[in-house]
C-alpha cells in the first residue's frame, strides 16, 4: 500500500510541473503582452496631443496646397520649394521657441515678455536666419531643377516668391511662437510634447498661404522692374544679415552659426523631397487630394521617427539597451510599439485627408484608393524609419555623441525625402495606368 501511495505521489508531482512548464509559455507571453499594452498605452498617452496638432496642421498645409494646383503649373519648380520651405519655418520658429522657454525657466527673459538683450537676439537671429534659408532654398530648388531637367521658372522668381513667403510667415509665426512660449512657460507644459509640435504645426499652417500670397504678389509683379528690385533688395538684406549674424555680438553669432549648418542640411533635403514630388507632377495635378496627402504623410513618418529616436536615446543612456549591431529584445520592443503606431495612424491620415478633401469640394481620387496609398507607402516607409533611426542611434551612442542632439534632427529631416519616395512609388503604381 505504501508503494502505492509513492508512486502516486511522484505521479502527481511529475504531473505538476509538467502543467507548469505547459502554463508558463503562455503566462509569460501574457506578462510580455500586458508589458507591451502598457508601453503602448502610455506612448499613446503622452503622444496623443502631438499627434492629434500634427494630423490637424497637416489637413490644414494639405489642403492649402491640393488647391493650388494652378500656381503650381503657372510656376514650375515650385513644387521642389515647397517642403524645404515648410520644413525649415518649423526648424528657425521651433528652435526659437525652444530658446524662449530655456529663458523663461531660468529667469533671463521675463513672462511679460518686455524689451530685453535676450529677446532682442533670439528675433534678430530668427530673422536673420528665416532671409538666408530662403534665398538658399531658392537657388537649391532652381539648382536641383536644372540638374534634373525639370521645367522651371527663373532665379529671380524662385527668390522673390521664396523671400516673400519667409516674410509673411515670419510675421505670424514671431508673435505665435513667443505666445505659446509663454503659455508653456505658465502652464509648465513639455517643450517637446506640447510647445514644440505647437510651433511647428503652425508652420505647416502658416508656410502655404504664404508662398501663395507670394506668388499672387509674383503674378503682379512679373517681368517688371520692381521684381529686379525686390530681388536685389532681398540679395543685399541676405548678405547684410550674414555679415551681422558672423560679425555681430556673441550671442547672435552663436545662435547664426550652430544653426546655419543644421539648417543648411534640413533645407537640402526638403528640397530633394520636393524633387520626388514634382518628378511625377503630372499625376499630381491630375489628382490634387494627393497634395493633401503630402504634408500629413511626411508629418507622421517624423512624428514615428521623433518617438523611436527618445525611446532608444533613453534606453541607451539607461543601460536598458545595448549598443549592439544586432537589436536585443528592448529594442525588439520598441520596434513593435512603432508599428502599431503605423498601423493605427498611415490609415487614419488617408481617411481624413479624403475626407478634407471632398467636404471642401476638391476632386479625390477615393477612399480606397487614398487609404490604400496612405497604408502601402506608410508600410513602406517603416522598416527604413526602424532601421536608420536604430542604427544611427548605436553609432552616434558608440562615438561617444549624444543621440538626443544627433538622432532626432537627423532622423527627421531624412524622414521627407524618404516619406516622398515611397509615396510617389506607391501613386504611380496605383494610378499609373492612366494617361497624362
Amino acid at each position: 500500500m505504501e508503494i502505492i501511495l509513492t508512486l502516486i505521489v511522484k505521479i502527481v508531482i511529475i504531473m505538476s510541473r509538467s502543467l507548469i512548464k505547459l502554463f508558463s509559455i503562455p503566462l509569460a507571453v501574457f506578462k510580455k503582452l500586458s508589458i507591451f499594452y502598457n508601453d503602448i498605452k502610455r506612448v499613446l498617452g503622452e503622444s496623443f496631443v502631438a499627434i492629434f496638432i500634427s494630423i490637424f496642421g497637416g489637413i490644414i498645409a494639405g489642403v492649402f496646397l491640393s488647391m493650388m494646383t494652378e500656381q503650381l503649373e503657372a510656376f514650375p519648380g515650385l513644387l521642389v520649394l515647397i517642403p524645404g520651405a515648410i520644413g525649415m519655418r518649423g526648424n528657425i520658429f521651433g528652435a526659437l521657441g525652444s530658446r524662449l522657454a530655456s529663458n523663461l525657466h531660468i529667469g533671463t527673459l521675463s513672462p511679460e515678455l518686455k524689451k530685453s538683450h535676450v529677446l532682442n537676439y533670439n528675433i534678430a537671429a530668427s530673422l536673420i536666419l528665416t532671409i538666408l534659408m530662403s534665398i538658399f532654398l531658392a537657388f537649391m530648388a532652381k539648382g536641383l531643377c536644372i540638374l534634373l531637367g525639370f521645367e522651371s521658372m527663373n532665379i529671380i522668381d524662385f527668390t522673390v516668391i521664396s523671400v516673400l513667403g519667409g516674410i509673411f510667415s515670419s510675421m505670424i509665426l514671431l508673435p505665435l511662437t513667443a505666445l505659446i512660449s509663454l503659455k508653456s512657460y505658465e502652464n509648465g507644459w513639455d517643450p517637446d510634447n506640447v510647445t514644440t509640435p505647437l510651433i511647428t504645426t503652425a508652420g505647416d499652417i502658416f508656410t502655404i498661404p504664404s508662398l501663395f500670397l507670394g506668388v499672387w504678389i509674383m503674378l503682379l509683379i512679373q517681368n517688371t522692374l520692381l521684381e529686379f528690385i525686390l530681388f536685389a533688395f532681398f540679395i543685399l538684406m541676405g548678405l547684410a544679415g550674414l555679415f551681422i549674424g558672423i560679425r555681430g555680438e556673441a550671442d547672435l553669432k552663436k545662435i547664426v552659426k550652430q544653426s546655419v549648418p543644421t539648417l543648411l542640411i534640413c533645407s537640402l533635403l526638403g528640397t530633394t523631397a520636393g524633387t520626388i514630388l514634382n518628378s511625377r507632377l503630372g499625376i499630381i495635378l491630375n489628382n490634387p487630394s494627393i497634395l493633401a496627402l503630402v504634408p500629413l504623410f511626411s508629418d507622421q513618418g517624423g512624428n514615428l521617427t521623433s518617438i523611436l529616436g527618445a525611446r532608444l536615446s533613453s534606453g541607451l543612456h539607461s543601460g536598458y539597451i545595448e549598443a549592439n549591431i544586432k537589436p536585443a529584445e528592448e529594442a525588439i520592443r520598441n520596434f513593435g510599439i512603432i508599428i502599431l503606431l503605423a498601423i493605427i495612424l498611415y490609415p487614419l491620415i488617408g481617411l481624413m485627408a479624403h475626407f478634407a478633401t471632398t467636404l471642401l469640394g476638391i476632386p479625390s481620387i477615393g477612399l480606397q484608393e487614398m487609404v490604400t496609398i496612405s497604408t502601402l507607402a506608410g508600410m513602406f516607409l517603416l522598416p527604413l524609419i526602424l532601421l536608420f533611426t536604430f542604427y544611427l542611434s548605436i553609432a552616434s551612442h558608440r562615438n561617444g555623441l549624444d543621440p538626443d542632439n544627433i538622432v532626432i534632427p537627423l532622423t527627421t529631416s531624412l524622414t521627407d525625402p524618404l516619406a516622398n519616395t515611397c509615396l510617389v512609388l506607391v501613386v504611380v503604381t496605383i494610378l499609373g495606368n492612366m494617361v497624362y
